[in-house]
C-alpha cells in the first residue's frame, strides 16, 4: 500500500506543477530534450528579409540544419542537439552575416540578425578556428551525427546502434551480439531517447533497440554523468531522433540491400509536416543467416529476422505549448546457434546418450526414450518490444521550459527449446530451457529549465514502474547427470529434488513463474555555470528503489569543473559523481528468489558444484572521478581525453542459470575500475574527415559474491572477462567533390577480452581440471606425466570435445584440433598453445596481473558509395558497397565466457545497398 500511495503522490506533484505551469505567461514554443534557435532576419532598414537561409554546423559532429525566413523574416531551427554551432546567414544581395551560438538547453535561443547590402551570395561559407573546436563543458562526451554513420561500415545489422556506439566512442570495448562494455562495466549501459530513459539492457539477446534510421544525432557521455541521470551510467547515449516538423515538402528515403549470408534489408523513411506539426516515419527489415555470432567460424543454425517501425509526432499547440510522441515497434527472431557438437549430434567417447551398445563413436546420438535419431539443436527466441512516449514541453517567459513526459516501454523474451528435448543437450548443456518472459516500464518524468545569466539550471522528477513476470520451464536431458551423483538414492536429497524433473527417466518439465514490480524515484538539481572562460557544473540526485526484497536510498552529488585556456585553445577539465548502481532486471527474479526454490538450488549444486545464498540483489553505490583536456591543433585538429578512477561496493556481473542459456544477475563484494579514453578528430580539410578513439579499461572484481545465483568463489582478486588492456578504431572518409564518390574505412584494433579458463594456462594446479581430477600434488590429472596436460572442460571437469578444442584454435606441437578430431588425449604443457588465445607462458597465469586473453586482432572495413548517381537535385539515387573484415581475419570476440560462452567476430561479408532518396 506505501509503494502504491508514493507512485501516486509522484503523480500527483507533476501535474500540480504542470497546472503552475499554464498559468505562467508565455510566447513561443520549444519540444523535447533538444534545443532549438529562433529569430528574425532583417535589412539595415529593419525590413523583413524573406527567403533567407539560415545554417547553423558543428564541425566537429558535422551536425548541420538549414532553414529559408519566412516573409516576414522570422526562422526557427528545432531539434537542435547540445553543442556549440556556427550560424551563417545569406541572402541575394547582402553580404553574409556568421557567429557563434551556443545550444545548452530546451530553453530556445532567439536572435535578431541585421545583415548589410553587399555583394550577392550563392554558397553558405564556414570561416572556422581553432576556438570553434573546443567544448568548454565539465563533461566528457563524444558526438555522433547523422552525417558520421551514414558513411560508417557497422560490423552488426541486427545491433546497429551497439556498433556505431563500440567504433565511434572512446572506452567502449567489443563483444559479441550487439554487446559492449562501457568503461569496464558490464552491461551498465543506459539510452536517453528524447528525453525517456531506458536502464534495460537492449543487446540483442535481452530486447530490440531503437533502429539506427530513427536517429539523428546522438551524444554518448563517457565522462562524469549530469545530475539528470541515473541507474546505469558508465556511459548514457542520448539520442536526438529525427523529425518532420516544419517539412512543408516531404523528404524521404526507400532503400534495399543484399549481402553475404543471404542477408537482405528492406527500408523507408519519409518527414513531412508544416511549421505547426511533423511526422517522421521509419519502417525496415533484416533477414539473414548470420544474425547472432556464432561459437563456430562457420555460421551454423544461425538464421533471423527483424522488423522495426518507429514514428514520431510533433504537434505546436499553442505559441507556448507543444507535444512529441514517440511510437515504436520491434519484433526479431532467431535461432540459437549451433556448434559442430550441436549440429552433427555425433557420439564422442564421453557422450552419456552414447555409452554401452549399439552406440559407437562417430555414430548419430538417440533419443534415450524413443530411441529415434536426434537431429541438430533447433533452439530459438523471439523478442518484441513496444514503446510509446508522449511529451508536453511549455515554455514560461522567454527563460525557462517545463517538461512533463511518460512512458510505457514493454519487452515479450520467448526462447524455444528444441521440438526434440534431448537435441538440446550438449558439452555445456545439461537442461532443455523454455522461457516466457515479459519485462514492462512504465513511468513519468518532468523538468524546468532555467537559463538567466551565467545559470543554466534544471531540477526534475522522474517515476518510474517496472512489472516483471518470469515463466522458466527446464529438466534435465543428460542421462548421465543424476546417476552419476548415486541417483536413485533416496536418502540423497538432490536425487529426490530433481529425479521428477529428469526426462532420460520419464519425468517432466519443471516450471518456475514468478512475478515482481520495481517502483523507483528520482529527484534532480543540477546548474551550469559559465563565467569568462570558466564552467562550473554542480549537482544532486537523490534515488529510492524499492525492488525485490531490497529497500535502497542514496543522496548522489555530482558535480565538474572546466576551464578554457584561450591562448593555447586547451579546455582542463574535472569532475566526480556519486552513482547508484541498480541491479538488471532481465532474470531478476530467478537470481533473486531461485535459492528458496529447492528444484532450483538442487540445479545449482548439481550443475556448478556449490550450494546457492539466498541474499537479495541490493542496488549498490559507486564513487568515480575523472580528469582530462581537450586541445585543439589550429582548425585541423582537435585532441581530448580523460583519466577515469571508478570504485564500486556491489558491483554487478551475470552467471548462467545451470548449464543452459539463461543469463541472471549476480553482485561481487566491490570492483576497482582505472583507465583512459582519448578520441581526436579531423573536421573536414578538402572532403576528408576522420577520427581515433582509443582506451585502456582495467576491471578488477574481489571476491566474494555477495547476493545473486553465483558461480564457484574465486580464490582472489580478477580481472572480470571484458577487462581489456587496449582497443582503438582509426576512421577516415574521404570526399574530393561535393557531388562525386565517398569512401569510408575503418581500422578497429583490440588486445583482447579476458578468456574463459583454457585447458591448461601453466605447469601447475592453475591447470583447468576438477578437482576430484587431480593428484596428490595438485598437479594434474592423476597418473599423467609432471609436465604434461589433458584436455579439459573447465565447466564440467570433463575432457573437451574435439570441437571445443577446434573453436578455441588450440593445437599440440603445432597440430591444430579440428570439428571431429581431437589433439592427442595428453599433450605436453611445452607444446601446448592456441592460435586464438594468448595464453601466458608456464607458473605466470596470474588471474589478476596474467590471464589468459584472446589473441589481438586487427579487423579493416571499408565502405566506397555516391549519393547522387545521377545528378539530380529533387530526386537521388545512391549506391553503397561496403566490405566488413576486409582481409577475412578469423578471430575470437570470447572463448567459454561465462556470460556469454565463445562467439566468433564477423568473417568477410560484402554488402550493396541501393537508395532512392527524395
Amino acid at each position: 500500500m506505501l509503494r502504491k500511495w508514493g507512485f501516486c503522490n509522484g503523480l500527483i506533484v507533476l501535474w500540480v506543477m504542470a497546472a503552475l505551469s499554464l498559468a505562467t505567461p508565455s510566447r513561443v514554443s520549444a519540444q523535447g530534450n533538444s534545443g532549438m534557435i529562433e529569430g528574425t532576419v532583417t535589412d539595415p532598414s529593419n525590413a523583413a528579409v524573406p527567403g533567407a537561409k539560415v545554417r547553423i554546423e558543428n564541425p566537429v559532429s558535422q551536425h548541420i540544419q538549414e532553414v529559408a525566413t519566412g516573409t516576414d523574416g522570422k526562422f526557427q531551427i528545432p531539434n537542435i542537439p547540445f553543442n556549440p554551432y556556427h550560424l551563417t546567414v545569406t541572402a541575394s544581395g547582402f553580404a553574409n552575416a556568421a557567429q557563434d551560438v551556443d545550444v545548452r538547453s530546451t530553453v530556445p535561443i532567439t536572435l535578431d540578425i541585421s545583415l548589410k547590402l553587399g555583394t550577392a551570395a550563392t554558397n553558405i561559407t564556414v570561416t572556422e578556428n581553432a576556438a570553434d573546436l573546443v567544448e568548454v563543458t565539465p563533461t566528457e562526451h563524444t558526438d555522433v551525427d547523422r552525417g558520421l554513420f551514414e558513411q560508417l561500415p557497422l560490423e552488426s545489422q541486427s545491433s546497429s546502434v551497439s556498433s556505431l556506439i563500440t567504433l565511434a566512442s572512446p572506452g567502449i570495448t567489443a563483444d559479441s551480439n550487439g554487446l559492449f562494455h562501457g568503461l569496464g562495466d558490464h552491461a551498465e549501459n543506459s539510452f536517453s531517447i528524447d528525453g525517456q530513459p531506458i536502464t534495460d539492457q537492449v543487446s540483442k539477446v535481452f530486447s530490440n533497440q531503437i533502429p539506427a534510421d530513427s536517429i539523428q544525432s546522438m551524444e554518448v557521455i563517457e565522462g562524469a554523468p549530469p545530475a539528470e541521470y541515473g541507474g546505469k551510467t558508465s556511459v548514457v547515449a542520448v539520442v536526438t531522433t529525427r523529425s518532420g516538423l516544419g517539412q512543408s515538402q516531404p523528404h524521404g528515403s526507400i532503400n534495399t540491400s543484399y549481402g553475404s549470408f543471404g542477408s537482405t534489408t528492406e527500408g523507408f523513411d519519409v518527414a513531412y509536416g508544416g511549421q505547426n506539426w511533423g511526422n517522421f516515419v521509419s519502417i525496415s527489415g533484416l533477414n539473414t543467416s548470420r544474425f547472432l555470432d556464432p561459437p563456430e567460424a562457420t555460421a551454423l543454425h544461425d538464421k533471423g529476422n527483424e522488423e522495426n517501425a518507429f514514428d514520431r509526432l510533433d504537434f505546436k499547440l499553442t505559441d507556448q505549448d507543444s507535444m512529441q510522441v514517440n511510437l515504436g515497434f520491434t519484433r526479431s527472431w532467431f535461432q540459437t546457434p549451433n556448434t559442430w557438437d550441436q549440429q552433427l549430434q555425433t557420439c564422442t567417447a564421453l557422450s552419456a546418450l552414447c555409452n554401452g551398445d549399439p552406440y559407437t563413436t562417430g555414430s548419430i546420438q538417440l533419443n534415450p526414450i524413443t530411441g529415434a535419431p536426434l537431429g541438430p539443436a533447433d533452439q530459438r527466441s523471439q523478442i518484441k518490444t513496444f514503446n510509446f512516449a508522449p511529451t508536453w514541453t511549455h515554455l514560461m517567459g522567454s527563460s525557462a521550459v517545463f517538461t512533463l513526459g511518460a512512458w510505457v516501454r514493454h519487452d515479450q523474451y520467448n526462447y524455444y527449446p528444441s521440438n526434440d528435448p534431448f537435441a538440446d543437450y550438449g558439452p555445456m548443456q545439461d537442461e532443455t530451457v523454455s522461457q516466457l518472459r515479459f519485462l514492462t516500464n512504465t513511468g513519468v518524468r518532468n523538468s524546468l529549465s532555467y537559463v538567466k545569466g551565467v545559470h543554466n539550471l534544471k531540477v526534475g522528477f522522474t517515476a518510474q514502474h517496472t512489472f516483471l513476470t518470469e515463466n522458466d520451464g527446464f529438466g534435465i536431458v543428460n542421462p548421465g547427470l543424476l546417476p552419476g551423483l548415486g541417483c536413485p538414492d533416496p536418502t540423497n536429497p538432490v536425487c529426490v529434488t530433481l529425479e521428477p524433473f529428469d526426462l532420460t527417466a520419464g519425468g517432466t518439465l519443471y516450471n518456475f513463474k514468478q512475478k515482481t514490480d520495481i517502483i523507483e524515484y528520482a529527484l534532480y538539481a543540477e546548474d551550469t555555470i559559465t563565467k569568462g572562460p570558466w564552467s562550473i557544473s554542480l549537482g544532486l540526485r537523490g534515488d529510492f528503489y524499492d525492488g525485490l526484497q531490497a529497500v535502497s536510498r542514496q543522496a548522489e552529488p555530482r558535480g565538474g569543473l572546466a576551464y578554457n585556456v584561450k591562448k593555447t585553445n586547451t579546455v582542463l577539465r574535472i569532475s566526480y559523481a556519486r552513482t547508484l548502481e541498480s541491479p538488471f532486471n532481465e532474470n531478476l527474479i530467478i537470481s533473486g528468489t531461485g535459492c528458496n526454490d529447492p528444484v532450483v538450488a538442487a540445479i545449482m549444486t548439481v550443475a556448478q558444484g556449490f550450494a546457492c545464498t539466498t541474499n537479495p540483489l541490493t542496488p549498490g553505490f559507486r564513487n568515480e572521478f575523472h580528469a582530462g583536456l581537450q586541445q585543439a591543433f589550429g582548425k585541423y585538429f582537435v585532441l581530448s581525453g580523460e583519466y577515469i578512477w571508478k570504485y564500486t561496493h556491489n558491483a554487478y556481473d551475470f552467471n548462467v542459470f545451470g548449464t543452459s542459456p539463461i543469463f541472471l544477475p549476480i553482485e561481487w563484494n566491490n570492483s576497482k575500475i582505472p583507465g583512459f579514453a582519448v578520441r581526436g578528430s579531423v573536421p573536414n580539410f578538402h572532403g576528408l574527415t576522420a577520427f581515433i578513439v582509443m582506451s585502456h579499461v582495467a576491471a578488477r572484481f574481489f571476491p566474494p559474491t555477495i547476493s545473486g545465483i553465483a558461480p564457484p568463489q574465486p580464490p582472489g582478486v580478477f580481472r572480470i572477462d571484458h577487462d581489456e588492456v587496449f582497443n582503438q578504431t582509426t576512421h577516415a572518409q574521404y570526399q574530393p567533390f561535393r557531388r562525386g564518390p565517398w569512401l569510408g574505412f575503418n581500422w578497429r584494433y583490440d588486445s583482447g577480452l579476458v578468456s574463459g579458463a583454457t585447458p591448461c594456462e601453466a605447469q601447475t594446479a592453475t591447470c583447468s581440471f576438477s578437482t576430484s581430477s587431480l593428484d596428490a600434488g595438485g598437479n594434474g590429472l592423476a597418473g599423467i606425466p609432471a609436465g604434461d596436460i589433458a584436455m579439459v572442460n573447465n565447466v564440467s571437469g570433463l575432457p573437451l570435445t574435439a570441437d571445443q578444442e577446434f573453436e578455441g584454435g588450440f593445437t599440440c606441437n603445432g597440430v591444430a584440433a579440428t570439428p571431429t578430431t581431437p589433439l592427442p588425449s595428453v599433450c605436453p604443457a611445452s607444446q601446448f598453445g592456441s592460435t586464438l588465445i594468448k595464453i601466458p607462458g608456464p607458473n605466470t597465469e596470474n588471474d589478476d596481473h596474467n590471464p589468459q586473453r584472446i589473441a589481438p586482432r586487427s579487423l579493416f572495413d571499408l565502405a566506397l558509395g555516391h549519393d547522387n548517381l545521377l545528378n539530380g537535385d529533387r530526386y537521388k539515387w545512391s549506391l553503397r558497397f561496403t566490405v566488413i573484415n576486409l582481409t577475412n581475419k578469423e578471430a575470437l570476440y570470447n572463448f567459454f565466457s561465462t556470460f556469454s560462452g565463445t562467439h566468433y567476430v564477423t568473417p568477410r561479408t560484402e554488402t550493396i545497398e541501393l537508395g532512392f532518396h527524395f
